[in-house]
């Protein structure tokens, strides 16, 4: 949610955004738009885990300047946190 509202400037929202839509067998798909974002351009490389189960599966890629990913119904969670890892990076701690 913070990363869309960052992005959020008055003009990328109407062009770009996120979608979250339901799968009929049964899971979910993801469709972040880079578009304008520091994450325009820069790698991502495919993970997939479990494809082949119907019920605990998931599968990230970019597709274009969006990333995509496609889930079981219960590991929505679980590619969020895959974006998010690869779009906000943990800051190193001060010692």
């Amino acid at each position: 949610m913070a990363w869309y509202a960052h992005h959020c400037d008055g003009d990328w929202e109407h062009q770009y955004g996120v979608s979250i839509e339901t799968l009929d067998n049964p899971g979910w798909t993801i469709t972040i738009d880079l578009n304008g974002t520091p994450l325009e351009g820069r790698q991502f490389a495919t993970l997939e885990n479990n494809i082949d189960s119907d019920i605990s599966w998931w599968a990230c890629r970019l597709e274009g300047q969006q990333w995509r990913a496609a889930c079981g119904p219960g590991d929505l969670g679980k590619v969020i946190d895959i974006f998010r890892s690869w779009a906000i990076p943990e800051t190193p701690t001060q010692s």
